[in-house]
């Protein structure tokens, strides 16, 4: 499960690399290696994997000490699996950006994936202590996800208690809480958390999942139904529809 929440984290992540190149292109537009990784990023965000990768290695054969290249294609890499590839680009930004929020993040979230916790967490850590973090929920959240890795559920409660007081209506976080609070029997405040969800993002799996186990312990079968039947329709090959209509 951990591994699917990480997935579906997966570009919320990239937009911190986003959010790193903006400034960094506007200083350089006219530059063919960044033009090349502004190309990898836009085929990248349409899942044109093979484009994207195409347009990044140009950017670092243009600029080879390009941080934010090898941040995106390490990205990339992950999201393909390439799990060796994707370390070594990561390990390139690290060295060239030490600082690099971004950079700190992302690689951050890859370690824990690869349950390398100990080193994840403490990337992670460095960029929620970085007083020029002002998107500090991406790695309360990466870092929440990480505990739950270690099975420290309640350390885990306490990062995405802080990435919603940053960001009141970061989905990813409220999400993991709404599953959190099911998990402890917390049925009303479950029920909370997935309706701030869903004001700001759309329903996965998951969240139909808890929703409808949720309802059914509060004795709302009509809801719980509801959920249920949402579920079987969006997501019919998912492991939670899968679930439903095992013996």
């Amino acid at each position: 499960m951990l591994l699917k929440l990480i997935t579906q984290a997966s570009l919320i992540l990239l937009s911190t690399s986003l959010l790193g190149c903006g400034s960094w292109a506007e200083q350089k537009d006219d530059n063919r290696a960044d033009i090349y990784l502004q190309l990898g990023i836009r085929y990248l965000s349409m899942n044109r994997l093979e484009v994207a990768k195409e347009n990044l290695e140009k950017s670092l054969h243009e600029e080879p000490n390009n941080a934010q290249a090898h941040n995106v294609l390490a990205h990339l890499y992950e999201k393909i699996e390439k799990f060796p590839e994707a370390r070594a680009h990561y390990e390139s930004a690290l060295s060239i950006a030490p600082d690099d929020l971004g950079v700190q993040n992302n690689y951050g979230h890859f370690l824990c994936e690869q349950k390398q916790f100990n080193p994840g967490l403490a990337l992670l850590n460095r960029a929620i202590a970085n007083l020029l973090n002002d998107r500090q929920w991406f790695a309360l959240t990466n870092a929440g996800l990480c505990e739950l890795g270690l099975g420290q559920q309640q350390r885990a409660k306490a990062y995405f208690k802080q990435a919603l007081l940053a960001n009141t209506s970061y989905a990813p976080a409220l999400l993991e809480m709404q599953k959190l609070s099911y998990q402890n029997g917390e049925f009303w405040p479950a029920k909370a958390y997935l309706q701030r969800y869903l004001g700001v993002a759309e329903h996965t799996s998951e969240s139909l999942w808890y929703g409808m186990q949720t309802e059914r312990a509060l004795g709302n079968a009509g809801l719980a139904k509801e959920y249920q039947n949402l579920l079987l329709e969006k997501f019919p090959l998912s492991e939670q529809a899968k679930n439903l209509n095992s013996p």
